[in-house]
């Protein structure tokens, strides 16, 4: 009998009875992140990592009922021995070990393996089943370090102090790995962030996370050139109203998907960096290797060709995750 099962609401733990990351509210969510296709409001209970308690409460209400854990400790819920593993993706993000009398399973959630100064690293967690993701789940995608591709931005930035700097992240997460990655090549110079940023990077702060100086735009008046800053911004906000009040900037996109060959100019930016949240192709296929996992279900993105990697070089039963009965 599998540990877990899809149902309409998601991923479902009958021995908690629980639904992980569930797509719709329920009475009890087991929380691997933050992020609003993980986390969404309504649901009767959440269970997630006390460090990303401040986020959580900002996204989906003061008044939900959270219990907060620290990673790795174990707690019961019915008959299922449950605990949190950090799973490198954003501050707070989580793998969910689920034990159910001797068998376990482990949903990876979303990962990554590289180094990062603004979350805690990556834990291999032993197991007998692996849900993991695909996201990027392609050869062709092989990552940097994050500090190599800081010293990019900071040269890109630094090479013109005539004209503003847009730099477009995702608001959670993305964002502030950059301000922690040009803090650790040090890098100590002012950064202007758009609100969605500076709302989420005050949790990395009260966290204790270092990153280069910040303050919101918003602070400085509006008739001032910005000549030579650098702002963080969301995708959102790139060729809305918002970017009237810059005169000539230079615009760039940091994101995995800078990787693929004219994405930079589809999506109108002068300059992609290729720096993603995301396992890439190796990390990917290290992590079911090293957690040992014999079963195998992949989730997002190329999942196809992951699990056939998987069960044909490596001969495990891998699977994409809608095959999970």
């Amino acid at each position: 009998m599998n540990v877990l099962e899809r149902t309409e609401s998601g991923l479902y733990c009958r021995a908690a009875d629980a639904w992980i990351d569930p797509s719709r509210p329920v009475s009890r969510a087991l929380i691997t992140h933050a992020h609003a296709d993980h986390a969404r409001p309504g649901c009767g209970e959440y269970w997630a990592v006390d460090v990303s308690e401040g986020i959580l409460r900002q996204r989906l209400g003061r008044d939900i009922n959270l219990h907060p854990l620290p990673y790795g400790k174990q707690f019961w819920l019915n008959q299922a021995c449950l605990s949190f593993h950090s799973a490198g993706h954003v501050l707070g993000s989580a793998q969910i070990r689920i034990m159910v009398n001797d068998a376990i399973w482990l949903v990876s959630g979303d990962y990554k393996r590289c180094h990062d100064p603004s979350c805690e690293p990556f834990e291999v967690v032993p197991c007998d089943v692996l849900i993991t993701e695909a996201t990027f789940g392609l050869p062709i995608y092989a990552w940097d370090s994050g500090a190599c591709v800081a010293e990019q931005i900071r040269d890109w930035w630094h090479g013109d102090r005539e004209r503003p700097s847009l730099l477009f992240c995702y608001s959670f997460g993305k964002a502030q790995r950059l301000l922690a990655e040009l803090n650790a090549i040090g890098v100590n110079e002012e950064v202007l962030l758009h609100g969605a940023v500076e709302t989420v990077t005050r949790h990395y702060r009260a966290a204790g996370i270092a990153m280069t100086p910040s303050r919101p735009l918003s602070e400085l008046p509006r008739k001032d050139p910005l000549a030579g800053r650098l702002v963080l911004a969301p995708p959102s906000a790139h060729r809305s109203p918002w970017m009237r009040r810059f005169r000539s900037p230079q615009t760039a996109f940091a994101s995995g998907w800078m990787a693929v060959r004219g994405a930079r100019r589809r999506r109108g930016y002068e300059r992609g960096f290729v720096l993603s949240d995301h396992a890439d192709w190796r990390g990917l296929v290290n992590t079911v290797l090293e957690t040992g996992a014999k079963t195998v279900y992949v989730t997002h993105g190329q999942s196809d060709v992951l699990a056939r990697f998987l069960l044909e070089r490596h001969g495990l039963d891998a699977r994409p995750l809608e095959q999970l009965t």
